[in-house]
C-alpha cells in the first residue's frame, strides 16, 4: 500500500551553506491502518509458529541460559558486523577467555563486547519491569559507546547535531534523518506506540514497526543499528512473545541487506509498511527455526560426547565437569576451567588430556603456558547455524 503521509521533510542546511531535506516520519501506527494482506497474514502465522517451537525448544534444554550465553553472542557478533566490524565468535570467546581482564584488546572484540554488556542489562531491566523507554535506551546506548570507538559520540544522549545515511555530508545523502530538535518528540511518539496494550496490535508487527521507526529517526550519532536490532529482541520478550533472547535476527538482515534497507527507505517514501513487514516477520521465522536446529544440534553433540567420556572410564568424574564447564565457555584456559569446576589445575590438565585424546578439544596456542583449549565441535555448529545454508534449510 503506498500512503499519501508517511511524513513531511523539512529544510535543513549544514555549516557550509548547503540546504538539504531531513524526513521527519509521522507517528504509529500508521495512517490508513495496516492492511492485513493475505501475504502478511501468511508471514505472520509463519513467525508466530516458529517463535512458539523456539520458546518450546528452549524450555526442552537441561540448560537454557547455556544456549542464551551462546546466542547472545552470536547476535552480538552478527549485529556488530553489519556496522563494518571484523570481529568473530572465536575473537569474542577469546577475549573473554582472557585471564587478565584489563589487558587491552583489539577495538572490534570491545565494540562487541559492549553490545553483549548492553543487552545483558536491557534484558535485567526488563525483568525489573522497565518500560521500554528513551530512559532505557539511552542507558543501554551508554554500555554501547562507553569505551574506545564511538565514545566521543555523546554515549547515551540523544544528538544534538545533523546526522545521515550514506553520502559524505546531508547534501549527497541516502537518507537524512530527523533534525536534532525533532528527536525527543519523535521518541517520545515511539515510546507511545510501544508500551500501548498488547491488545491494540499484533506484538510481531509492533516489533517490526518499532525498529523501522527506530532507524528513521535515528536518535543517536552512532549505535543506532545495533540498538535498533536489539530493540527487537528487547521487544519481544517484553511482550511475551520470546522466553529467552534466543533470536539473531540480524543473521537475516545480514544475508539480505541491500532488501534491508531498501524497504525500511519504502516504508518513508511511500509509506510501505506492509511490504516491510513481511519482509521482517519472513526474518523471524527463518532465523527462529535456524536456532531450533542449532540448539537441537548441540544438545546432540554434549549427550554424544557425554558418552564418549563416560565410555572412556579414566578419570570420569573430573572430565565430565570440564566437559560440562566448555559447554558455557567453548574456549578457555586451564585457570578459567579450574575457576569454574572447583577442580585443581593439575586436575584439569589431566581431564584435557582425555579430552584431546578423545578429539573433543584441542589446544590452540602451542605454547607450554598460558594455553588455551577450544571445544572445537561445539564452535562448529554455532558456525554453521550462522551460515546463509542454515536459513535456507527447512
Amino acid at each position: 500500500m503506498q500512503r499519501a503521509h508517511p511524513g513531511h521533510y523539512v529544510s535543513i542546511s549544514d555549516v557550509a551553506g548547503e540546504h538539504a531535506r531531513a524526513f521527519v516520519p509521522a507517528p504509529l501506527p500508521p495512517c490508513p491502518p495496516l492492511e492485513l494482506t493475505t501475504a502478511l497474514r501468511f508471514r505472520l502465522g509463519e513467525a508466530d509458529r516458529a517463535l512458539g517451537e523456539l520458546n518450546a525448544a528452549a524450555g526442552l534444554l537441561p540448560d537454557p541460559e547455556l544456549f542464551v550465553y551462546m546466542f547472545v553472542r552470536q547476535e552480538a557478533v552478527l549485529s556488530s558486523q553489519i556496522e563494518g566490524t571484523q570481529s568473530s565468535l572465536d575473537d569474542l570467546l577469546r577475549a573473554e577467555a582472557a585471564d587478565q581482564p584489563g589487558a587491552p584488546r583489539d577495538s572490534d572484540v570491545m565494540e562487541v563486547s559492549r553490545y553483549v554488556s548492553a543487552a545483558a542489562r536491557g534484558q535485567a531491566l526488563l525483568g525489573e519491569g522497565w518500560p521500554l523507554t528513551g530512559r532505557m535506551f539511552t542507558e543501554l546506548h551508554g554500555i554501547l559507546l562507553r569505551d574506545g570507538r564511538g565514545h566521543e559520540r555523546l554515549p547515551g544522549q540523544y544528538r544534538t547535531s545533523q546526522n545521515w545515511i550514506g553520502g559524505t555530508r546531508p547534501g549527497n545523502a541516502a537518507y537524512v534523518p530527523p533534525p536534532a530538535f525533532e528527536v525527543s518528540r519523535c521518541m517520545g511518539e515511539l515510546e507511545r506506540f510501544l508500551n500501548q496494550p498488547k491488545t491494540e496490535l499484533e506484538p510481531l508487527l509492533k516489533a517490526g514497526m518499532a525498529h523501522a521507526m527506530f532507524e528513521s529517526i535515528h536518535p543517536f550519532l552512532d549505535g543506532n543499528g545495533r540498538l535498533g536490532r536489539m530493540l527487537v529482541t528487547l521487544g519481544l520478550m517484553r511482550d511475551g512473545v520470546l522466553t529467552k533472547p534466543l533470536l539473531y535476527v540480524s543473521l537475516y538482515f545480514k544475508l539480505h541487506r541491500a532488501s534491508y534497507y531498501e524497504l525500511l527507505q519504502r516504508t518513508r517514501t511511500h509509506g510501505d509498511w506492509e511490504t516491510w513487514l513481511e519482509f521482517f516477520l519472513e526474518a523471524v521465522a527463518k532465523t527462529a527455526r535456524a536456532g531450533i536446529r542449532t540448539a537441537g544440534a548441540l544438545n546432540q553433540l554434549f549427550d554424544r560426547d557425554r558418552r564418549i567420556i563416560q565410555q572412556h572410564g579414566s578419570r570420569t568424574g573430573s572430565t565430565l565437569r570440564v566437559h560440562e564447564a566448555l559447554q558455557r565457555t567453548p574456549i578457555t584456559s586451564i585457570k578459567g576451567l579450574a575457576s569454574r569446576t572447583g577442580l585443581t589445575s593439575p586436575a584439569v590438565t589431566n581431564a584435557l588430556r582425555v579430552l584431546e585424546s578423545l578429539d573433543v578439544v584441542k589446544e590452540l596456542t602451542g605454547r607450554e603456558r598460558r594455553r588455551e583449549f577450544a571445544y572445537g565441535a561445539y564452535l562448529d555448529t554455532l558456525r554453521r547455524g550462522v551460515q546463509p545454508e542454515a536459513l535456507a534449510a527447512e
